[in-house]
C-alpha cells in the first residue's frame, strides 16, 4: 500500500511565551501543500531473515539520520507497541527539502501512523491517531488530517480555520529552497517571545493583500539577519509578483503565493530547490 505525505508551510508564525518544559508555545496557521514524499509499506515474509519488525530503506533526497531514528520506523514501533501487526518492508523517497521548516519528517511519520491503521484496519479513529502523531513530535499531529489548521502550545494543539482555504482557492504557491541552513534551536534563543497585535488566525480570513502588512513569522528577523540572501529570496519572490511571501518555520524555505501561474521560477533562483504547484 502506498500513500504520499505531503508538506505544509506555516501562514504566520508567532512565539508566544517560554515554557517550564523548555519549548515555547507559539501560534500558526499550519497549511499542506502538494509537495510530496512517496511511502510504501508491504508484509515483510515470515522467511525474511531481519532483526527489526520495520525494514525501512530510504531513496530520493539524503536523509542524515540513522535509519533506525527515523519516523516512519519510530511510527511503526508506537502503533505495534498497541497493536498486533505484522513486519513491513517501508521504502520512503524523499521528495520534501530537508531542514526546510516544511515538515517532510514530521509528515512521513504521521502518515506512515495512517498508513498502518487503513492497511491493516485497525479502526484507531482520527483523534487518537492525532494523540499517537504529538508524541512523535510537535507538528506531527496536523498531518493526520493536513487540514488548514491554527495550531497552539508547541504546535501540537490543533482548531479548524475557516479560512483562508476560500482566500487560496486557484492560487498558486511556489516553494524555494536554497542550500543555507538554519539552526532552529539558535533562532529560538535569537527572540524575544510576545503575544502579536493581531493573531494569524484571524489574518488569514482577511484578503490575502493586506497579509504582506500584517502576517508575520518570528523566526524572519534573526534568519534574514544572519542569512541577507534569504531575505534577498523573499524579496524576489515580491519582485515576480507574490501577492505574499514568507519563510516556512524555521527555515530556510521560502513560500511565495501568486494570483497568476508564476513565470521564470527556476531562471530567477538557479541552484535552489524549485517547486511550483496550484492550490
Amino acid at each position: 500500500m502506498i500513500t504520499f505525505p505531503c508538506a505544509k508551510i506555516n501562514l504566520g508564525l508567532n512565539i508566544i511565551s517560554e515554557r517550564s518544559d523548555g519549548y515555547h508555545n507559539l501560534e500558526t496557521v499550519f497549511y499542506p501543500i502538494p509537495l510530496t514524499d512517496v511511502l510504501e509499506i508491504k508484509n515483510m515474509s515470515d522467511e525474511f531473515p531481519s532483526d527489526v519488525s520495520c525494514d525501512l530503506k530510504v531513496t530520493g533526497n539524503v536523509v542524515d539520520c540513522n535509519e533506525r531514528q527515523n519516523l516512519v520506523v519510530k511510527a511503526y514501533e508506537l502503533i505495534a507497541n498497541d497493536f498486533e501487526i505484522p513486519r513491513v518492508h517501508a521504502h520512503l523517497y524523499k521528495r520534501i527539502p530537508l531542514q526546510a521548516g516544511l515538515g517532510g519528517g514530521s509528515s512521513d511519520g504521521a502518515f506512515m501512523i495512517r498508513l498502518l491503521d487503513e492497511c491493516f484496519r485497525l479502526n484507531i479513529g482520527i483523534a487518537e491517531m492525532e494523540r499517537y502523531a504529538a508524541r512523535l513530535g510537535a507538528d506531527c499531529a496536523f498531518f493526520i488530517t493536513a487540514e488548514p489548521s491554527f495550531a497552539t502550545g508547541i504546535g501540537d494543539e490543533l482548531e479548524p480555520v475557516d479560512g483562508p482555504r476560500g482566500n487560496l482557492n486557484g492560487y498558486y504557491v511556489v516553494v524555494i529552497k536554497s542550500d543555507i541552513a538554519v539552526s532552529t534551536r539558535e533562532a529560538y534563543q535569537m527572540i524575544s517571545p510576545k503575544e502579536p497585535t493581531k493573531k494569524c488566525r484571524m489574518i488569514v480570513r482577511q484578503p490575502i493583500d493586506t497579509w504582506k502588512k500584517d502576517l508575520v513569522n518570528d523566526f524572519e528577523q534573526p534568519a534574514f539577519a544572519q542569512h541577507p540572501e534569504l531575505k534577498a529570496i523573499k524579496e524576489r519572490l515580491y519582485d515576480l509578483g507574490a501577492s505574499y511571501a514568507q519563510m516556512s518555520g524555521s527555515g530556510s524555505a521560502l513560500f511565495g503565493i501568486f494570483k497568476e501561474p508564476p513565470r521564470h521560477i527556476a531562471e530567477n533562483f538557479k541552484g535552489c530547490f524549485t517547486f511550483t504547484a496550484q492550490l
